[in-house]
């Protein structure tokens, strides 16, 4: 029997808002992608619920009339988990779980939970502990059933600590102790980069499942864990890379996503320093998601966010082998031609033009187009190493022709 037919999924059921801020469109996308993220939770997404609505309710994020809908659904369903595709306050997520009476999840919750799954190493492991502790303090009230107790007897007259501010000190405690230790590994991995030596360093970043990792394993010929679910890859891996004659470094760096938990975005930041340190970046994208154009402003922000927007970049549309456009009749009045409808080639122009002339479309499932990739490659990191070494640009000649894809 195959692994994956063993996995008993959970019942779950899905609830997101539509407002000013995301349309009925873009909440659709929104939870979408909940429903990928819950699958690789281990979740069955058996319904949705959306509600239009200006501003979340501060005590139950949505509605009462829907939040009656949702419960009745969870009882008749037996469903075990409801995930919303919003961060809820601490009180939201407690006043919730007493109505539903079942796990309650946000966006947040729901990430931390499969990087808790993904994460293999020591350093990995760490940084998702440490995010899930910060995101674990506001809400220890809602855990525990003694936290209002006083501690009486002998010496401990009056109000003396509660158990919960016990609880809330043993995990403050914790994130100290979780961030001296980040410390410590971070300056060992320093020590490692620095270690490298002068080799020019070129990182893959992209949105979570545009297949880096798959990427990564064509070009390096190793073998990098690949699979089609969101945050495959948590560790960075780094191999040295040669093509033609000239070596490299290449990194494979964890995925981006929207709506990414500030807790990630902080505990990861030191992981993100191969980004950083790199001379080139690869932003590779998943041409075949009918969004692609919006996971690269995502991208782009976290870019922004730790100072790489700027670093060369050479921008990799990958999947073209599963890209479809929309049909568009042009005798149709009623439907206007929009990106939708574009062919591959016209993304290819457009791109082309936004890039400046620095885009490649390749699949690198299919090592479709792979001998283009890999001369454009070759070429731009010839150019950050013959900058480097002046001395030594005649070792490597300008154009790369022939080499095993």
């Amino acid at each position: 029997m195959i692994e994956s037919q063993k996995l008993v999924y959970e019942k779950t059921v899905l609830v997101g808002i539509i407002n000013a801020q995301q349309d009925a469109d873009q909440s659709k996308e929104f939870l979408d992608e909940l429903a990928f993220l819950a699958f690789t939770a281990g979740g069955e997404v058996v319904k949705r619920f959306t509600q239009k609505i200006q501003l979340p309710n501060p005590k139950t994020f949505i509605g009462s009339g829907k939040m009656e809908e949702v419960a009745a659904f969870v009882k008749a369903e037996e469903v075990s988990t409801v995930v919303f595709d919003d961060e809820l306050t601490p009180a939201q997520q407690g006043n919730i779980e007493k109505l539903l009476r079942c796990k309650i999840l946000d966006r947040t919750g729901l990430i931390l939970d499969i990087f808790a799954q993904r994460a293999q190493t020591s350093y990995a492991r760490t940084q998702v502990e440490l995010a899930q502790y910060q995101y674990l303090l506001p809400r220890l009230k809602g855990l525990w059933t003694h936290l209002e107790r006083q501690r009486g007897g002998i010496g401990m007259r009056g109000p003396g600590e509660t158990e919960i501010e016990t609880d809330r000190r043993i995990v403050r405690d914790k994130i100290s102790l979780l961030k001296k230790k980040l410390l410590t590994i971070d300056k060992q991995m320093a020590t490692q980069r620095g270690n490298r030596g002068a080799l020019v360093r070129v990182a893959l970043v992209g949105y979570t499942n545009v297949g880096k990792s798959t990427l990564m394993n064509v070009i390096s010929k190793s073998e990098v864990f690949a699979e089609n679910k969101l945050f495959a890859t948590l560790d960075t891996t780094v191999r040295k890379v040669v093509v033609g004659n000239l070596p490299f470094l290449l990194s494979d760096t964890v995925g981006f996503i929207r709506k990414l938990p500030t807790q990630l975005v902080e505990s990861f930041k030191s992981t993100l320093d191969e980004v950083q340190e790199a001379d080139l970046l690869l932003h590779v994208v998943d041409i075949s998601h009918p969004n692609f154009e919006h996971h690269i402003d995502s991208v782009n922000e976290i870019l922004a966010e730790i100072k790489s927007l700027d670093k060369p970049t050479l921008m990799v549309f990958n999947k073209i082998d599963a890209y479809q456009p929309e049909a568009w009749d042009p005798e149709d009045l009623q439907v206007e031609r929009s990106e939708r409808h574009f062919s591959l080639a016209e993304w290819e122009q457009t791109w082309m033009h936004r890039a400046n002339g620095k885009a490649l479309f390749i699949s690198a499932l299919n090592k479709e187009n792979l001998q283009e990739f890999r001369k454009r490659v070759y070429a731009e990191v010839r150019d950050i190493h013959t900058t480097r070494f002046p001395y030594n640009h005649f070792l490597y000649p300008e154009e790369l022709v022939e080499f095993d894809v």
